[in-house]
């Protein structure tokens, strides 16, 4: 027998494929956005801290990934006879249809999700936990944008499954585009010339609704956007300005910052053990020794990234944060105002990626509503000049080198003013090339009268800038002294002449 083309041409011109096209678009669209929240939902719960929170959503995504689609979809449309009341809606096909597509697809959604969210690397919740933002506001402006472009390539494969999937919800009677195929083939027994037809729709769902999510995906992936051109690399102007005017450095003024009797300890590995530093304003304290030493554990406990064990962090002399061992009679919202008087300049940046220069320094003073967005701007971009990147205020992360980005970085964390600048080796990620632009900005910090505590390699520098070098070793301070004192201990003790070269 002949193909008839004629009639599988004609089908196309067919109200009810039409009708039935239609409603394979609503219902793919519906289930795909409603699974992609949902799911995103049960991929948070997958994370949660609490153990009854976990174990909830992967026993939900168990169950519903174990659970065949064509099972669900005749179980929840049969509900109604076992629970009377649920009659009212789901006796329509298409709401039902709907519940169960949404209930099997946010399980495997969640698992796209999950991957996207690991794959968002920490740094980027300690920069947000530093600027102040609440889990929600982490969540809200650093994690879902970036997760979102990971997942979006394969929640768009999972768009086209479902548009599959929905021929099964002809079991339940709902008019989508198999069964209206079904119902012209079984009146004139040309099947193939019918299902040519059906493949054919099928395709132009897919194909129109797979070019309008490879579009977004080009317009959310910030990291093939071109790099703006500039005529010249800027250097840094040098001029850093002073936070307050009255900061002296005296025995009598009390400590900017300080812990006492510190611990930490990684499982059954100690850090460090009742460890006491203070550093006083205006007072810039360099922190060195061999890795493995404690000196980074040290200074992330200052601001709460990491927990002490024990101990207590004092905020001129009045009580910050405590150990596991300790409480204090604080709410959260307290703790993290208090926090905000911290600046952090981290090892490997932690630039949000999909914010510009600009944007990045913008963020913590936008979100606390530090001024009007005009001001905050204007604040912003004279931050971004005094560390030389203002001509790169339009450019993403990805397209600054290793010492631009940590530049920008420091003037993201001068945008929250804060009292005390904390620096996690902020050069030891950068090449010989760019370590030394880096190190002019903070030796104009310092110049500038601002509180640091430096975690640092650079021997040369900390012996230079300093007001005081700590050498940790063992997770004890071995030497606590200004570099002139260093310089002549050196001379006596083998371990420091072995560290310590100038």
């Amino acid at each position: 027998m002949a193909f008839d083309w004629s009639y599988t041409v004609g089908l196309f011109w067919s109200r009810d494929f039409w009708n039935a096209t239609l409603l394979v678009v609503e219902l793919s669209v519906a289930t795909w956005v409603l699974a992609v929240v949902l799911g995103f939902f049960v991929a948070l719960a997958d994370r949660s801290s609490m153990m009854l929170v976990r174990r909830i959503a992967a026993l939900y995504v168990w169950f519903f990934r174990s659970l065949p689609l064509l099972v669900l979809l005749i179980f929840v449309y049969n509900l109604p006879q076992a629970f009377p009341a649920t009659s009212a809606f789901l006796s329509i096909p298409f709401v039902a249809g709907l519940l169960a597509m949404v209930l099997s697809e946010t399980a495997y959604i969640a698992e796209i999700h999950r991957g996207a969210l690991v794959a968002v690397g920490k740094g980027q919740y300690e920069a947000g936990q530093v600027l102040g933002l609440t889990r929600a506001g982490v969540q809200r402006l650093i994690v879902i944008p970036q997760a979102l472009r990971i997942a979006l390539p394969s929640l768009g494969n999972e768009f086209v499954s479902i548009v599959k999937l929905t021929s099964l919800v002809s079991v339940i009677s709902l008019a989508e585009i198999l069964l209206v195929g079904q119902r012209y083939y079984t009146q004139n027994f040309k099947v193939i010339e019918t299902m040519v037809a059906v493949a054919c729709y099928y395709v132009l769902i897919v194909s129109i609704f797979d070019a309008a999510l490879k579009a977004l995906e080009r317009h959310l992936d910030f990291s093939s956007r071109l790099a703006e051109l500039t005529t010249e690399e800027a250097e840094p102007s040098g001029v850093i300005t002073r936070e307050t005017g009255d900061e002296v450095q005296s025995a009598a003024v009390q400590p900017a910052i300080r812990l006492e009797k510190g611990g930490k300890s990684f499982g059954i590995h100690p850090v460090f053990e009742n460890l006491d530093l203070s550093v006083k304003p205006g007072e810039v304290v360099s922190i060195i020794g061999p890795s493995g030493s404690g000196k980074t554990t040290l200074i992330r406990s200052l601001n709460g990234l990491e927990t002490l064990d024990h101990g207590i962090v004092y905020l001129e002399e009045k009580p910050f944060l405590a150990g596991r061992k300790e409480k204090l009679a604080k709410s959260i919202r307290q703790e993290r105002a208090d926090a905000l008087r911290i600046g952090m300049v981290f090892q490997n940046f932690n630039l949000f990626p999909h914010r510009t220069a600009l944007e990045n320094v913008m963020m913590g003073p936008r979100y606390h509503k530090r001024g009007s967005v005009p001001e905050i701007r204007q604040d912003a971009r004279s931050l971004l000049a005094q560390v030389g990147m203002l001509v790169h205020e339009n450019k993403y992360p990805h397209q600054l080198s290793g010492g631009q980005q940590q530049r920008v970085a420091i003037a993201r964390a001068l945008a929250m003013h804060p009292s005390i600048l904390l620096f996690d080796e902020p050069t030891s990620a950068l090449d010989p090339e760019t370590v030394g632009e880096v190190l002019r900005i903070m030796a104009a910090l310092a110049k500038s009268g601002r509180t640091m505590a430096i975690v640092t390699h650079e021997m040369k520098f900390a012996m230079e800038v300093s007001d005081r070098v700590i050498f940790m070793e063992k997770g004890k301070v071995v030497f606590d002294g200004s570099p002139d004192l260093l310089a002549e201990r050196r001379k006596e003790d083998r371990r420091l002449a072995e560290f310590v070269r100038i």
